[in-house]
């Protein structure tokens, strides 16, 4: 009876053991609670790339002395407000048009503000009439002494200098003026005269072809109807194949000649330049709400600051460095024109 007893105390105490055991393990499998916590943030601008989100979740875990931290990165495309009048007008020189430089900065301006651009390119002069009949509602141009009377008039307000490139003057391998090398334009052009050279001339009252006349007027020459001269009326881009296929001399923006020639379109060279004599500077003027109903003012406004913007201003200094080697334009915001050169 006693043995009975004894082996019943061991059976008994084995089980309490295997119990206790078992229990330890259930223990063991149960998950550890885990905290999570969440932080996020989120950047918006104005620019036209997307929004990014960075969402970061930190977990912290009992068995774990570190927390575990995993990042996720969220791209959603931001909203632009759509304005009340969405639709604008621009009316500008082709030079901007020609070098590709609208390509860049308007499709920049649409997806930063929502407006849609109906860019207008045609001469300065031409641009400015536009805006003198209430047919724009901002305009880029580059005509300086046309700009300030456009202004006086009362047509034009917020005439702001934007950026600036020159004139160069280019013509034949030949050269048979012999102005090769030559740094002042209004002897360059004196000798062309001279020598009855032919020259090319826009003739369309652009800011290119105002440059050519004030040149004209210092020498006093009357160059239209001399047997030298040819008028093209065209845009500046036509106007240096005509002189290329004619082995004429012309007076052309600096972008819209480095444009052509190195698409291989002519083969014109450059013959005077001096980026501190032959200055060509642009300018960006909102059309007067006050002389024409329907001027969409709140769109131009938006024009303006978008080129003064710093961003855009970096856009247009870098623009052309790869392909040309140099910036086609030079950014201007802030400065004046006495600070960039003589005209």
């Amino acid at each position: 009876m006693k043995k009975i007893f004894i082996r019943f105390g061991k059976v008994l105490l084995v089980t309490v053991v295997l119990f206790g055991l078992f229990s330890s393990l259930i223990g063991c499998s149960t998950p550890t609670p885990t905290t999570t916590t969440a932080t996020v943030t989120t950047t918006q601008t104005q620019v036209s790339n997307p929004v990014t989100t960075i969402v970061t979740t930190t977990q912290t875990q009992t068995q774990t002395p570190n927390p575990v931290t995993t990042t996720a990165i969220v791209t959603a495309t931001p909203t632009v407000p759509k304005p009340a009048n969405p639709q604008l007008i621009l009316a500008t020189t082709t030079s901007t048009r020609d070098t590709g430089l609208l390509d860049l900065l308007i499709p920049m301006f649409q997806a930063q503000t929502g407006y849609q651009v109906k860019t207008v390119a045609v001469g300065s002069g031409a641009a400015i009439t536009m805006g003198q009949q209430g047919q724009a509602d901002v305009l880029l141009v580059h005509s300086p002494d046309a700009e300030l009377k456009f202004v006086a008039d009362g047509y034009g307000i917020n005439r702001l200098l934007i950026m600036h490139n020159d004139y160069v003057i280019v013509g034949p391998t030949a050269d048979p003026a012999g102005i090769k090398g030559m740094t002042d334009p209004v002897a360059a052009m004196k000798k062309i005269a001279d020598t009855q050279s032919l020259f090319v001339s826009r003739d369309d009252a652009s800011g290119t072809n105002a440059y050519e006349l004030n040149i004209w007027t210092q020498l006093g020459i009357t160059a239209k109807g001399q047997s030298w001269w040819l008028s093209t009326g065209q845009a500046m881009g036509a106007t240096l194949i005509i002189t290329s296929e004619k082995n004429g001399y012309t007076i052309s923006d600096r972008g819209t000649y480095l444009t052509f020639f190195n698409s291989k379109a002519i083969n014109s060279i450059k013959m005077v330049e001096n980026p501190t004599l032959m200055v060509n500077p642009y300018h960006v003027i909102q059309v007067n709400p006050a002389k024409f109903t329907g001027i969409n003012a709140a769109g131009a406004q938006a024009f303006s600051d978008f080129m003064l913007a710093p961003a855009t201003q970096a856009a247009i200094a870098n623009y052309g460095l790869i392909t040309y080697g140099q910036a086609l334009f030079i950014p201007d915001a802030g400065k004046t024109e006495a600070s960039i050169g003589s005209k």
